[in-house]
């Protein structure tokens, strides 16, 4: 049993903008954006491109939502098919955490995502009245000056919050969570995956242990989770009892956990020597990231995903090396042992590479076998800084400006989409 006397009782909003992109535009072109049809894709001239939001008529009439793909969606004259407009979409966000700040101040809020914002109101009850009323008057102000639809999830903590918002806000409109609706609310959730926080594999991992909904989770040993998954395990227990202890304006912890970088690719790929180009601009951006922050890693992941012509799949390794590194080559080496180990010959459509383990980069051990190291990480620094003062297409690598290269088209994309 969990005392919720001795927890923490803050009045904290989780606001969500609903279909915050394909609002925007709907509202761009003079459209209602809860009631018209409205898509946002990556790039209007490729039939298999990705649907990154859906306006809430469109999946609920079409049965399209964000991750359908171009193709899929019908050919009916009431439905408006639009590139992404990134620069706006960020403005815009930007203007509502504005009217944030005449609420709350600065440090009272987190911006989780570019449509998503945590507000701790405890200070501004007295002048603006309780946590319900904050939530309506932010709500209505968002509604009149931006012509967008949100939804508030108000808990006692970023937990409650957010489980609030996902699991009962999203139907209401706005919706409020206390410690003592844990048991009634949260425990009777399943499957999972729809909790926070659990993932598909994780629902797997805890399914296979007779584990199905939340309460079962709650009341599933503490010892045993934790012998299972480690302090995930502790922390899956304590959430599922809505504890959640984690501040708004918190320090963040030091030391980044990785640096990473996920591409699904503008098309399927099928020859070796075109998913090895972009394997090695993907290693050069993600050791660029390192770099910038004077960081070094020794585990190199590496992921491929392939296309839904090969019934999807894919597989995720991981190896770790004797030293840090950020270098290009370095990364690009363990990327391609991995490739040849475990690559089944099939249609690559999505790579993901990640460097973890991190450390600061400020020493390196020379080898006798690789005498020109040192010069190898200088070069990427000196590569970096030519980059950031005359941009991103100054220095490229030749794959970059093959067919099967894709730096030169991303590098004129905002967030990863058209501005």
């Amino acid at each position: 049993m969990v005392d919720y006397s001795t927890l923490p009782h803050h009045s904290i909003l989780c606001i969500d903008m609903k279909s915050f992109y394909a609002s925007c535009s709907a509202v761009m072109l003079g459209l209602d954006p809860l009631t018209c049809h409205l898509a946002v894709v990556g790039d209007v001239n490729r039939t298999g491109s990705v649907v990154l939001a859906a306006s809430p008529s469109l999946k609920k009439d079409f049965g399209i939502k964000t991750g359908s793909r171009m193709f899929e969606i019908p050919n009916d004259p009431s439905i408006h098919i639009v590139e992404p407009s990134m620069a706006a979409y960020l403005r815009i966000s930007t203007e509502i955490t504005r009217l944030f700040h005449r609420y709350v101040p600065k440090e009272a809020i987190h911006t989780y995502s570019v449509d998503e914002s945590f507000i701790k109101v405890d200070g501004a009850i007295p002048l603006w009245g309780d946590a319900y009323t904050i939530a309506q008057k932010i709500k209505d102000e968002i509604k009149r000056e931006f012509q967008l639809t949100c939804a508030i999830g108000i808990g006692p903590n970023l937990l409650l919050s957010k489980l609030c918002l996902d699991l009962d806000a999203k139907k209401k409109g706005i919706a409020e969570w206390k410690y003592q609706d844990v048991k009634e609310k949260l425990w009777t959730v399943s499957p999972l995956s729809e909790m926070w926080g659990i993932g598909r594999r994780m629902e797997r991992n805890l399914n296979s242990m007779g584990i199905f909904t939340v309460g079962q989770l709650a009341n599933y040993s503490l010892e045993k989770l934790e012998a299972k998954f480690g302090i995930m395990g502790s922390q899956l227990y304590y959430h599922a009892w809505g504890v959640d202890l984690s501040e708004i304006g918190a320090p963040i912890m030091e030391g980044q956990i990785s640096f990473g970088k996920s591409q699904i690719l503008l098309r399927d790929y099928k020859e070796e020597g075109e998913i090895k180009h972009v394997i090695l601009e993907m290693c050069e951006e993600v050791a660029r990231r390192a770099r910038s922050h004077r960081k070094a890693g020794r585990t190199i992941s590496f992921g491929l995903g392939y296309s839904q012509d090969e019934f999807g799949g894919g597989f995720q390794r991981s190896r770790t090396i004797g030293e840090p590194t950020n270098i290009t080559m370095d990364l690009y080496r363990i990327c391609l042992e991995l490739f040849k180990e475990n690559y089944s010959g099939k249609t690559v459509r999505q790579i993901s590479i990640a460097l973890s383990n991190i450390a600061d980069d400020k020493e390196m051990q020379l080898s006798l076998f690789d005498p020109s190291r040192w010069k190898k990480r200088e070069l990427g620094y000196t590569v970096d800084t030519l980059r950031r003062k005359f941009g991103s297409k100054a220095l490229l690598r030749a794959v970059s400006y093959t067919a099967a290269g894709t730096a030169v088209y991303r590098s004129g994309l905002l967030g990863g989409h058209k501005g």
